[in-house]
């Protein structure tokens, strides 16, 4: 079974994409969004949908949205109704009753429900219909429907990431800048605001666990979520990587030194992004490294569940191929 996970893996990190919709005679690509009860829906329909954007963000253009939400949720269902309104009224974003009205519409697509728990339904008839996707934060509830999606992209060569816009902030990326030698450990910092139906990191924790893994890198092959807060894990290679809570910010420490940055530089650096990936089929971040950050959270919930004891990332990674297989 081990086996298997590693191949499974290296296949998404050789499939090539290309981006469907991308450079058709269109020089502005037609993006859909899935899900407004997020202010990220508002924050992104404004920097796209401005008269005045350049670069990429000049590129793609916000048309539809179908509103979707999660009932059992207050921070889903208590918002949809404000977001909807702002995208529409404020930025012209027409307002459709389903994915699959959403999907004749549009050329890419932005899948932004704040509830990870229905992403796999509605990443699936993006992902079969060919429109290149990038998936909000969390990219699912679990580790099982994080593999599955990205093998659903894999199968179809269709363009798909996700990432937490902390990845592109500017710290972070001063902070993968450091002349300090090579890196030993890496220590993140950032909130935690569990939600309803995820792992504790999985909502705002992502964000920390994303500066680290954009300094880090895959690998993480254990994690301990020890008692004092600290979520701690070993990569193969023997680096340390370390998330607790505060503000955002990382701390490198190298052969050479020590450095520290923190900060948050908003949306935009993200939107760049993602529109790089939807106009040139280039996915940003490697499905893999992903998937290894999600198994990391996966590993540190089991920990802190089991009295602060070690999690291997191979077990929670066959305990998801395994759940894979049960639902065929």
């Amino acid at each position: 079974m081990k086996k298997f996970i590693l191949v499974s893996v290296a296949i998404l990190l050789v499939t090539p994409l290309v981006a469907a919709g991308a450079d058709r005679g269109n020089p502005t690509l037609k993006a859909g969004i899935i899900g407004l009860d997020t202010s990220h829906v508002v924050a992104f329909s404004g920097l796209l949908n401005n008269a005045n954007a350049t670069g990429p963000l000049a590129d793609v253009k916000v048309v539809a949205a179908f509103p979707g939400g999660s009932p059992d949720l207050e921070i889903s269902a208590g918002r949809i109704e404000k977001f909807t309104n702002t995208v529409r009224d404020k930025y012209g974003v027409e307002i459709v009753d389903s994915i699959g009205e959403l999907l004749k519409k549009v050329d890419v697509v932005l899948l932004e429900s704040v509830d990870g728990r229905p992403h796999l339904a509605q990443a699936r008839p993006v992902i079969e219909a060919g429109k290149p996707l990038f998936i909000d934060k969390p990219v699912a509830a679990s580790l099982a429907d994080t593999i599955e999606i990205f093998q659903l992209a894999a199968k179809h060569n269709v363009p798909c990431f996700s990432s937490s816009s902390l990845r592109y902030s500017q710290s972070t990326l001063t902070a993968r800048e450091l002349k300090i030698g090579k890196v030993k450990q890496v220590d993140a910092f950032g909130p935690i605001n569990p939600l309803k139906g995820h792992p504790d990191l999985f909502f705002y924790g992502i964000h920390g666990i994303e500066m680290l893994f954009a300094v880090m890198g895959p690998g993480c092959k254990e994690v301990t979520w020890q008692s004092d807060g600290t979520v701690r894990g070993v990569w193969q290679d023997g680096r340390i990587g370390t998330f607790s809570k505060g503000k955002y910010g990382l701390k490198i420490t190298g052969s050479k030194g020590v450095g520290e940055e923190y900060g948050y530089s908003g949306y935009e650096p993200l939107v760049v992004e993602i529109c790089k990936m939807f106009k040139t089929g280039k996915v940003p971040v490697p499905a893999a490294e992903t998937i290894d950050l999600v198994a990391f959270m996966t590993a540190a919930q089991q920990s802190k569940e089991n009295e602060h004891a070690t999690v291997k990332i191979a077990d929670v990674m066959r305990k998801a191929q395994a759940e894979i297989t049960r639902r065929k």
